[in-house]
């Protein structure tokens, strides 16, 4: 009979977070862990109109890798998020490491589900500290566009856009 090592109860968020099963929509901000409900099939409905434009576009002019929601990224020692889409630019590949990402994506794209100030101000925060690039918020409701730029030490907002999404970085539009 074999015995079971004892294993001490998590003591923080990050840990927990770690201990949950996969694909649990859960992220940790600031060592506080958020769970949310699946999302809205309208909110599907655009991340995926969304990732289907990037990601063709990605691949076609070999930029790096975009993928969707939900895959851990992991910013310092008591940040992991869920984005609903991602891209790492070739050059920037190596912050994937054991199936994770460990690092600041180039570009996020979050589409505003329930708890709307989570995106808008949370995670805003937390890309800005962090130096992604471009973080656009979508608001599936009306389909407008908050876009914000890193210029190298803030984000800079940009004219909000109804429907499309203008990467500088990728150097494209996307319209859905």
């Amino acid at each position: 009979m074999t015995q079971k090592k004892y294993q001490p109860p998590p003591r923080t968020a990050m840990e927990v977070y770690e201990m949950l099963p996969e694909g649990t929509l859960a992220e940790v901000i600031n060592n506080v862990l958020y769970m949310s409900p699946a999302p809205t099939f309208e909110h599907q409905r655009i991340l995926a109109a969304l990732f289907t434009h990037l990601s063709v576009y990605i691949s076609e002019n070999d930029l790096g890798e975009c993928v969707f929601s939900p895959v851990d990224v992991y910013l310092g020692h008591n940040n992991a998020v869920q984005p609903d889409i991602i891209f790492i630019a070739k050059e920037n590949l190596s912050i994937i490491r054991d199936g994770k990402v460990k690092g600041a994506p180039d570009l996020v794209v979050e589409v505003l589900s329930g708890n709307k100030k989570h995106d808008l101000q949370l995670k805003k925060q937390l890309y800005e500290t962090f130096g992604v690039r471009e973080y656009f918020i979508v608001n599936p409701a009306d389909k407008e566009v908050i876009s914000y730029y890193f210029d190298g030490k803030k984000f800079v907002l940009q004219e909000s856009k109804k429907g499309k999404i203008q990467s500088k970085l990728l150097r494209k539009t996307v319209s859905f």
